[in-house]
């Protein structure tokens, strides 16, 4: 019976969900905490970016990131998130996972797979569902996960 993983990420915390089977309820697996998610740039960064001569003239200007401080804190846990995925996939805990997040938190955590675990993958869904209950999720999931 092939089992599938429901990741549903966003940039604070991550819920992931079990399906033993076809047609089976969604047991909560693991959650994962990430409060640094929540800050702001301004919580993050209260210093303004360093300030530089031209080279020709007298001019000054800002020094910017290539990478603001809330993408690199998100990268970082996207990371631990595909890091879980990947030890999963080598214990056989699953056979199929599906992914939900924003847009964005999408695009990273699919680059953040190894192939192979990417390779298990079988939707993928642009969905923030954070705040919805777990009695509410098989409704929002239907298209991607059969519960009938």
């Amino acid at each position: 019976m092939p089992r599938t993983f429901i990741l549903i990420a966003h940039r604070s915390g991550a819920r992931l969900f079990k399906q033993d089977h076809v047609h089976a309820p969604l047991v909560l697996h693991t959650q994962f905490e990430y409060p640094k998610g929540r800050l702001q740039e301004g919580e993050i960064n209260a210093d303004r970016p360093g300030r530089v001569h031209d080279r020709m003239g007298s001019q000054r200007h800002g020094v910017s990131r290539e990478e603001s401080a809330v993408d690199h804190l998100t990268a970082g846990f996207v990371r631990d998130l595909a890091g879980y995925l990947r030890s999963a996939r080598l214990a056989k805990d699953f056979d199929h996972l599906v992914l939900v997040a924003g847009p964005k938190l999408l695009g990273r955590l699919r680059d953040a797979l190894d192939p192979d675990t990417l390779g298990l993958v079988t939707a993928s869904l642009h969905k923030d569902l954070q705040d919805i209950p777990e009695r509410e999720l098989p409704a929002h999931l239907a298209e991607a996960v059969d519960f009938a």
